[in-house]
C-alpha cells in the first residue's frame, strides 16, 4: 500500500494547528471568562452554569454533554465525519479541566470588560485555527448542523439561537443582567475575532486594469511580482471602441506594486480594484470541501 507522505503531511500541520486552535481556546476561557462569572455560548457556557449552580467542574460536563452530542452525530452523519471532532473533544476537555485548577481568579482583576474583550479574542483566534484547518470543537454546532439537515434553518441562525439562550439562562443563577450584558459582548467579540482569522489569510485583491498598453502591463505584473493575468474582451459604450481588459488577482500586500507598474507603464490607464475573499486556486488558498 503506497503512502501518501503529502497527505500525512497535510494532516500533520493540521492536527499541530487544531492543538494550539485549543489551548488559545482553553486559556482564554479558564482565564478570563470562567472566574469572571461570564457565561459564554455553546457547551462550554452550558459547563460554566453547572459548575457555577453546583461546583461540578466544567471538564465533566463539558465531556459528557459533547459525548451525546457525538452520538447524534455519528448516527446522523457518520463516523467519518465526527472522528477530528471526537479527538477535538478528548484534548479540549483536558486542557479545560487543567487551567481551571490553575486559574481561580480572572487574569485582570476586577475588570469585567477586559476579561471579554481578552477572552473573546482569545477564544475567538482559537476557534478560527480550528475551523480554518479542519477541525471543530464538538458543543453546539453539531447541533446546529442537525437541525440544519432536517430543518429550513441556516447553521448561524441555529448557533446565534443556541448560544443567545445559554447565555440568558446565567440568569436564573446570578440573577444579574449585567452578566448577561458581559455574556453577548463576549459572544460578539469571539465571533468578530473567528471572522477575522478565517479570512484574513485569505484577503485577496481583483483588479480591472483598461489600457492600450495592456501586454506590457500583464508581462510585467507576471514578472514582477508572479501573478498571472486574464485578457478579455470588452467595449467601450462611451466611444464604442473595442478594449482589453486586464484581470489579476493578487494578496493584498501586492497592490501597491501593481499600481506603480500600471502607472509607470500607462499613467492615463483605467485602474479598479475590489477586496475579496476567498480566492482558490494555484498560488492561492487551496480549494477545502
Amino acid at each position: 500500500m503506497k503512502i501518501d507522505k503529502g497527505f500525512i503531511i497535510q494532516e500533520t500541520k493540521d492536527y499541530f494547528f487544531i492543538l494550539i486552535g485549543l489551548f488559545l481556546y482553553a486559556f482564554g476561557w479558564t482565564g478570563f471568562f470562567l472566574p469572571s462569572g461570564i457565561t459564554t455560548g455553546g457547551v462550554t457556557g452550558i459547563a460554566a452554569i453547572i459548575y457555577f449552580a453546583s461546583d461540578i467542574p466544567v471538564g465533566i460536563s463539558y465531556f459528557c454533554i459533547n459525548a451525546v452530542l457525538l452520538l447524534l452525530s455519528i448516527k446522523v452523519f457518520g463516523f467519518k465525519f465526527s472522528v477530528k471532532t471526537i479527538i477535538n473533544v478528548f484534548i479540549l476537555t483536558f486542557l479545560l479541566s487543567y487551567f481551571q485548577t490553575i486559574f481561580k481568579e480572572p487574569l485582570v482583576k476586577n475588570e469585567p470588560f477586559m476579561n471579554c474583550i481578552l477572552g473573546g479574542v482569545l477564544c475567538g483566534t482559537g476557534v478560527g485555527l480550528v475551523f480554518n484547518f479542519k477541525g471543530s470543537t464538538g458543543g453546539t454546532d453539531i447541533l446546529a448542523l442537525i437541525i440544519n439537515k432536517y430543518r429550513n434553518i441556516s447553521v448561524g441562525k441555529s448557533m446565534l439561537l443556541c448560544d443567545v439562550l445559554i447565555i440568558s439562562s446565567s440568569y436564573l443563577i446570578f440573577e444579574s443582567i449585567e452578566k448577561i450584558v458581559y455574556g453577548l459582548v463576549a459572544m460578539a467579540v469571539v465571533s468578530y475575532t473567528i471572522d477575522l482569522v478565517l479570512n484574513g489569510a485569505r484577503q485577496s485583491v481583483q483588479f480591472f486594469i483598461f489600457s492600450e498598453k495592456y501586454a506590457e502591463i500583464a508581462d510585467t505584473i507576471m514578472e514582477e511580482v508572479d501573478r498571472g493575468c486574464t485578457i478579455l474582451d470588452g467595449t467601450g459604450w462611451y466611444t464604442k471602441k473595442a478594449v482589453k481588459v486586464v484581470v489579476v488577482m493578487a494578496k493584498k500586500t501586492e497592490s501597491v506594486h501593481i499600481f506603480r507598474i500600471v502607472n509607470r507603464i500607462d499613467p492615463k490607464a483605467f485602474i479598479s480594484q475590489a477586496s475579496v475573499r476567498g480566492v482558490y486556486g494555484e498560488g492561492f488558498d487551496q480549494i477545502k470541501t
